[in-house]
């Protein structure tokens, strides 16, 4: 699986507005806002990478199916099931 980013990065400090009501309930709930924020980063960095991954590899993607459609799948064959 390919690395994100740098988890061994130094910790940077930084200025965020949230909703007023939604920080008082994460509070409340003694939610670690920083820990929250890095996972919800992490997860919207894997999708926004696999997203342009498709796009920059649509035209193979396409021919590749285009491809089995016409051919079938390599090995098929060998298939048991």
């Amino acid at each position: 699986m390919q690395v994100l980013y740098d988890t061994n990065a130094p910790k940077k400090a930084t200025n965020l507005s949230i909703n007023s009501d939604l920080l008082q309930k994460a509070r409340t709930l003694n939610i670690n806002l920083s820990a929250a924020l890095e996972s919800a980063l992490q997860q919207l960095l894997a999708k926004r990478q696999a997203d342009q991954w498709k796009a920059e590899n649509k035209a193979a993607i396409t021919a590749y199916n285009d491809f089995v459609e016409e051919n079938g799948c390599f090995g098929d064959e060998y298939r048991n099931f």
